[in-house]
């Protein structure tokens, strides 16, 4: 073989080896957790603003934003939905943590197309879903929903690691033992849970109604100020709570507020896990109750293979309506 030959035989062959290598340098494989996106769970990271976009689901036009804010005392939601068919006047927000639980967060009410939501969580891990049904224990394909979240760009998705949930707070019947085995009969309510109702019916709608909280056991020495103004439109009534001079919650624990209505239903409004030298917190949540009682627990955060449906902790807060 001639020296001209070999030359063009290398050339080529180089050719072929940086051509072949090039292509290997431009491949992108992208892991998610089903090829459908239907579980969209990512760990939101602490002191970032994540905005997170709303995916509708059989709602044609309709968008949806979350903002989503995670510091050491828990997680900042807030939804704007827009473009909402006039069919669509309520749903509610839920939670899907990394073990396929899933937790209430609250129900938006809706008018004239645009519905808006705040709230607080523990939660670092989840996604967010919307639906229509106001009692979901679990997630899946059957599942009615109107929105789903998309994973924001440059965020892993987490794999469901068990179909069981961590836990699942949401409005329930009368229960005594509240963190029980999805097998469980549920009884009613013991009387560490038994709140007097605040007359919300009487109520100025559309005005702030300012209220106190004695506390006791951990948070004993606190001060929070709570404001309750039912909505002028519609059933829903906002709670927002102010804590001063906040205690530090007991390592594992998170005091978690929650609505009680005259039948013993409860709907966990928010959640402060407190550390050390952080003095001020708020919970900013609402509910659709006709009439409801305030109740301040101290829950216990450590994972458990059953469905938490109410406060399982001890009492901390008792509200009254300031004199």
């Amino acid at each position: 073989m001639s020296k001209r030959l070999m030359a063009v035989v290398g050339a080529t062959l180089l050719l072929l080896l940086l051509t072949a290598g090039g292509s290997g340098q431009v491949k992108k494989v992208t892991t998610i957790q089903n090829p459908d996106g239907t579980y969209t769970i990512v760990e939101y990271p602490v002191g970032k603003e994540t905005i997170v976009t709303l995916n509708p689901i059989g709602l044609s036009g309709a968008t949806g934003r979350a903002t989503i804010l995670r510091d050491p005392s828990g997680t900042t939601i807030k939804l704007n939905l827009t473009s909402l068919p006039s069919s669509v006047t309520a749903m509610n927000v839920y939670a899907v943590d990394p073990t396929g639980a899933v937790a209430l967060l609250g129900p938006i009410e809706v008018a004239n197309g645009v519905g808006t939501f705040t709230t607080t969580t523990p939660l670092s891990k989840f996604m967010l879903i919307a639906s229509p049904e106001d009692s979901l224990t679990a997630y899946d394909a059957n599942t009615k929903i109107y929105f789903r979240s998309v994973a924001p760009s440059g965020f892993t998705v987490i794999p469901i690691t068990n179909a069981v949930g961590e836990e699942v707070a949401q409005v329930v019947a009368p229960v005594t033992s509240v963190v029980a085995p999805v097998t469980d009969v549920v009884a009613p309510v013991t009387a560490e849970y038994e709140v007097s109702m605040l007359g919300i019916p009487t109520f100025k709608k559309g005005d702030d109604t300012k209220l106190k909280i004695n506390f006791a056991g951990a948070m004993e020495g606190a001060r929070a100020n709570i404001f309750i103004q039912p909505h002028k439109h519609g059933k829903m009534t906002e709670i927002l709570m102010r804590f001063h001079d906040l205690r530090e919650a007991p390592k594992g624990q998170a005091f978690v507020l929650w609505a009680v209505s005259a039948d013993h239903q409860f709907q966990r409004l928010g959640a402060i896990v407190n550390v050390h030298g952080r003095n001020e917190a708020e919970i900013e949540s609402e509910t659709a109750f006709d009439d409801f009682g305030l109740l301040l627990t101290a829950e216990d955060l450590t994972p458990q293979k059953t469905v938490v449906i109410g406060p399982a902790g001890h009492r901390v807060g008792v509200i009254q309506i300031v004199p």
